[in-house]
């Protein structure tokens, strides 16, 4: 830590942060752990991309399972790079709905059937991304996850078992840069709207004759943002050092990301909006009459992943593998609270001041998985055991006050508390060949959950919490191929959940308890594939017991406020096709019809102005859910090395609280993107290639919402109020990519 002087009579500490050359250097410093006396025969390619399936076998599925799957391979990952964030990357996605605070950089957010991110179980390489106490995946803390992905599988409804939370109503697995069979590298340089600039650089060895293989990837971001104070430097490192033996892959990796992010998450009034669509509340405060902005208002974050995997093959048929994961994370959001009581930092002084304030959080977690995996003529079956212990502090100083005359430690810490999970889970998972047409699917999972807090919140209030969770999580299904091109499905599962850390305090806090939740979730599926055309539909229904779901508030710390309901659903059909036009046109679409229902949800509804507010009872949608999501993408390759790409994504009314009201609505939007690239042919396997990206074609206005409430004047008077993220218009990334 080092010191930095402060005008106002005080000092402020500013963490050091690594810089670009450090973080390369681990690149470096991973190839040597596996240098020296290994030597072997290279296996074959067939051999090596069967241990490389091992490691992922337990997470995703075959086609032959019957759950609702897209895979976004590595050509559609690069095509899309240019929108930063996978939450953009993947919004193309069937039921995928992609949002940000402040553009397409910084925080940006992901659902899939109106499910957010703490309900979507995310892994890499079958070892959960998920932070075990938000539950959620920040994407920006990793930047770059794109492009260190070989391919993802998308399984929406409640998806295979793995570790981690189960899904909730998606998983995505994530299977990260494979060993190729020679050396290979590319770099990356782009610039775009609000000063945008991004650096990327991928390379690898390739398989050399001692078996070993180095592959690696450094991301760079910076960019203004679109908002004002919404500035993000933004850095991530993947390293991989392998081993292929004959009949053994020896794995280590490494993933790092950090980020500074200016806060954005708080919205703003729309006749603010109305004035200056780039307003930011964020660290406002007045000074002498001024209105002046705190320049630190920022989230910062390291996030490191250290992992390694054995795979072996046994025989022809039988596999196992073993992971090793540990994760280190550690920031805090600094913010400006202006005219605050010094009672609410735990100070013995009466009256008010301002202050600066860091909220920060020191977190470990340790995962260990072991599987065994057969495939047979007639049965593939795995079974394996997720082993997850994870500990973590949270803590909030003080470390400046506007009144000199407060004599306070600096820094001065107002709250600690303390939270540790152990998640412990057994799987099993089979499918069995009853004829070349008709097969069925097991997948029976058994997870306990301890999970503890202990401490004083920022709140002040006293957290003694310690829960065991015992959740069965079975699901079945068959899959009847009805010839070469068709196949039709159906299957049915269970999730049970445990709630987030932020759902148990916020729950503590007022008094209340906060209940697990159990979904039913049934799919009935069909798909064609021609030679130059495909279609698929999907029939969901997703029954809910004590669903956690957004209020439309959010915590000072930027999060979704979620309360119990007691019966909710969720139904829709999901429609997918593409058509091959012509040689040079090819078109996709698809597109999500769905309802999505609390059951007979009681709320206190009044008028603007209102004095008695009264309760009304009735079904209404949940929040955040849209009835409508689609997407549609043309593909014109007019010559060799050339593609230009419209992409059309529509997302439909949708309500911001768990009400239907009209004063908590969200309009419908269009957006229509432009993606062109042209790619020269150099010698040998290098190339260039130029690539545009231009998002917002038609520079539509719109805006999502940041937060609704509902307040009182003097208990007398009732009034809506609400915050708004405004979207920006009209921008573009542009990149030249070299690859040799």
């Amino acid at each position: 830590m080092r010191k930095q002087n402060n005008t106002r009579g005080r000092y402020l500490h500013k963490t050091t942060r690594p810089c670009a050359k450090q973080m390369i250097a681990c690149c470096a410093l991973t190839a040597t752990l596996f240098c020296g006396s290994l030597a072997a025969q290279t296996p074959q390619r067939d051999t090596v991309r069967t241990l490389d399936e091992v490691i992922i076998r337990d997470a995703r599925v075959s086609n032959k399972a019957p759950l609702t799957t897209s895979t976004v391979d590595r050509g559609e990952l690069d095509d899309a790079r240019g929108n930063v964030s996978l939450p953009y990357m993947l919004e193309t996605q069937p039921s995928v709905v992609a949002s940000g605070e402040n553009g397409t950089v910084g925080a940006t957010a992901l659902r899939i059937r109106g499910v957010d991110a703490t309900r979507i179980n995310v892994n890499i390489n079958g070892i959960t991304l998920n932070d075990p106490e938000s539950q959620t995946v920040f994407w920006y803390n990793i930047p770059n996850l794109g492009g260190m992905a070989e391919s993802m599988q998308i399984q929406r409804g409640v998806g295979a078992s793995t570790g981690g939370s189960p899904a909730f109503g998606a998983a995505i697995n994530l299977q990260t840069l494979n060993a190729q069979s020679k050396p290979y590298g590319s770099t990356d340089i782009g610039f775009g709207s609000w000063n945008t600039k991004q650096y990327n650089i991928n390379a690898g060895t390739g398989i050399m004759k001692s078996g070993l293989s180095f592959d690696f990837a450094y991301s760079g971001l910076t960019s203004d943002g679109f908002l004002r104070g919404g500035g993000t430097d933004q850095q991530s490192f993947f390293g991989s050092a392998s081993w292929y033996g004959k009949r053994t892959l020896v794995k280590l990796l490494t993933i790092i990301g950090s980020q500074t992010t200016g806060i954005t998450w708080d919205g703003a009034d729309s006749s603010d909006l109305n004035r200056d669509p780039r307003y930011n509340p964020s660290g406002e405060y007045n000074m002498d009459g001024n209105v002046m902005y705190y320049p630190n208002e920022t989230d910062n974050y390291w996030q490191r992943h250290y992992q390694l995997y054995v795979s072996h093959l046994l025989t022809d048929s039988w596999s196992i593998k073993a992971a090793l994961n540990y994760t280190h994370g550690d920031g805090y959001y600094e913010q400006y609270k202006a005219d605050k009581k010094f009672s609410k930092y735990a100070m013995d002084r009466s009256g008010k001041s301002d202050f600066v304030t860091r909220k920060q959080m020191d977190n470990n977690g340790i995962t260990g998985n072991v599987a065994a995996n057969y495939n047979g003529e007639k049965l593939t079956f795995t079974a394996g055991n997720t082993l997850l212990y994870f500990d973590g502090f949270h803590f909030g100083n003080v470390i400046w006050v506007r009144d000199t005359a407060a004599h306070i430690a600096n820094p001065y810490e107002w709250y600690r508390y303390n939270g540790t999970k152990v998640d412990n889970n057994v799987y099993a998972k089979a499918t069995y060949d009853f004829s070349s047409n008709l097969n069925a699917y097991a997948d029976l999972q058994l997870r306990t959950v301890n999970y503890k807090l202990r401490g004083t919140a920022d709140d002040l209030f006293t957290m003694d919490f310690n829960q065991n969770y015992l959740f069965f999580n079975p699901k079945a299904g068959v899959n009847y191929r009805i010839d070469d091109h068709q196949r039709t499905y159906f299957v049915a599962g269970i999730s049970n959940r445990e709630p987030t850390k932020s759902d148990i305090k916020d729950a503590i806090s007022n008094g209340d308890t906060v209940k697990a939740e159990t979904l039913l979730d049934l799919e009935l599926g069909y798909r064609i594939a021609r030679s130059r055309w495909s279609f698929s539909a999907n029939l969901y229904a997703m029954l809910y017991k004590d669903q956690l779901t957004p209020n439309g508030n959010i915590s000072s710390s930027g999060y979704s406020l979620m309360e119990n309901v007691d019966k909710s659903y969720r139904l829709g059909i999901e429609l997918q096709g593409g058509a091959r036009v012509t040689d040079w046109l090819n078109m996709d679409a698809n597109l999500t019809l769905s309802t999505n229902k609390v059951i007979d949800y009681t709320f206190a509804d009044f008028a603007i102005g209102n004095k008695n507010p009264h309760m009304t009872t009735r079904n209404t949608d949940l929040a955040l859910s849209p009835s409508l999501v689609g997407a549609a993408i043309a593909t014109f390759t007019p010559c060799r090395g050339a593609k230009l790409q419209l992409i059309g994504k529509y997302v439909g009314k949708q309500y911001a609280d768990n009400t239907s009201r009209e004063c908590y609505a969200i309009d419908p939007y269009f957006l229509l993107n432009l993606r062109a690239s042209y790619t020269w042919h150099l010698q040998g396997d290098n190339e260039i290639e130029a690539q545009l990206t231009v998002n917002n074609l038609l520079d539509h206005h719109y805006r999502l919402s940041a937060w609704v409430s509902d307040w009182c004047d003097n208990w007398s008077h009732y009034y809506h109020s609400r915050g708004w993220l405004q979207q920006p218009g009209r921008n573009f990334m542009a990149r030249v990519i070299y690859r040799f």
